[in-house]
């Protein structure tokens, strides 16, 4: 039985705002997406209210959770300032009834908290790290799932996160198309494959549904899948992050104590560029950067293997020499990481002994060494 759009309303009608308002009333609530047992909508007020509706956001969450045929709800609290708005007047004291919503706010202690405070360890997961890259096209997903493999390989427990909301890559390169179930905390549990727990919202939406979300939703998203998933026990956990700098990157990065990132980018100069702004966004926010990798870097003719270069060759190299972070290697245009890829089979799972596994793991087994603090006091 799925859960419908009526269903979602009505049980939404029994919460009262702040104010004393039914819910369904207030007129903050966005469309609400169900289908398939998956409920999406949003709840959007003004930024000066917005710690006020948090509870209510989540007394929302827990009621559309609650209905027969619900496996997955994301509930998102939208706060945008008006433009030109003033702040809201203090409220009167002799003023009876329910009082504004902004009188709930309670008054700042100390000054204001870093966004940073509110990071919390993922309970079994020793290390995160993010894979990403300013722009897209580079080869982000298949570098981070065949870094995923590569860490397999070196012996370490190992878990995938697709983090790209807009364009989920990992569904196709895995092979996967199931939907996770839920355990018994009611909690999504990860696919399984190549030895690896894997996670993507591309498990919970169709392949091609348009993702046509704003900016909370994307954060609320990114935050649901790094906590209510029943990750188990990893040494590792690889992020595959959405290109750019927007609202997953600082999501992923205050939620969770990133143990690194690793930027991809091709040797052109319009990739470096974007990977330059990817750097210093994670340095800004106290990241470590893991290393630079340098995809693309050249193109092998599978036939004579000659090498050309076909989007020049050594600027990643040159680039984490100038910025003084590592550089971790050269993975090469090739048919058969493309077809692999393509076919649900990575390379270094489909061609274990072969050129292009070697590399990835390669790569890898330098990511391990900077993590092995994190990894061994886990």
């Amino acid at each position: 039985m799925s859960v419908t759009q009526q269903q979602v309303l009505d049980s939404l009608a029994k919460i009262k705002s702040p104010r004393g308002v039914a819910l369904t009333n207030a007129n903050v609530l966005s469309a609400i997406s169900a289908s398939d047992g998956k409920v999406f909508f949003s709840i959007n007020v003004d930024a000066a209210e917005a710690r006020a509706w948090e509870s209510i956001r989540a007394e929302a969450e827990a009621a559309v959770r609650g209905l027969p045929g619900v496996t997955t709800v994301m509930v998102a609290l939208t706060a945008e300032r008006k433009a030109g708005a003033a702040p809201p007047p203090p409220p009167s004291r002799g003023t009876p009834g329910v009082q504004p919503v902004h009188a709930h706010k309670p008054p700042p202690q100390g000054g204001a908290q870093s966004p940073m405070a509110r990071q919390s360890e993922i309970p079994g997961v020793a290390a995160v790290i993010a894979v990403a890259s300013g722009k897209g096209g580079v080869g982000k997903s298949t570098t981070a799932l065949n870094l995923a493999l590569g860490l397999r390989d070196l012996g370490l427990k190992v878990g995938l996160l697709d983090a790209d909301i807009y364009g989920p890559s990992v569904p196709r390169l895995t092979g996967l198309h199931q939907k996770p179930e839920l355990d018994g905390e009611r909690k999504m549990i990860p696919l399984r494959r190549f030895g690896l727990a894997i996670m993507s919202i591309g498990f919970l939406v169709e392949e091609e549904t348009a993702m046509i979300w704003r900016g909370p939703m994307v954060m609320s998203a990114v935050t649901q899948m790094l906590r209510d998933v029943a990750w188990g026990t990893l040494d590792v956990l690889v992020v595959d992050m959405p290109p750019g700098t927007g609202d997953a990157q600082l999501t992923l990065a205050q939620n969770v104590p990133l143990k690194g990132a690793v930027i991809v980018s091709t040797p052109q100069d319009l990739s470096l560029i974007d990977a330059r702004r990817g750097l210093a966004m994670f340095k800004k926010v106290n990241v470590p950067v893991l290393g630079i990798v340098e995809n693309m870097s050249y193109f092998q003719c599978p036939h004579c293997g000659t090498k050309s270069d076909i989007f020049g060759h050594g600027g990643a190299r040159h680039e984490a020499e100038k910025l003084g972070v590592p550089f971790l290697g050269e993975i090469p245009l090739h048919m058969a990481i493309r077809a692999t890829s393509d076919a649900g089979n990575p390379v270094v799972d489909s061609e274990p002994d072969g050129p292009h596994a070697a590399i990835y793991r390669a790569i890898a087994g330098q990511v391990r060494d900077q993590l092995k603090s994190a990894i061994s006091a886990a």
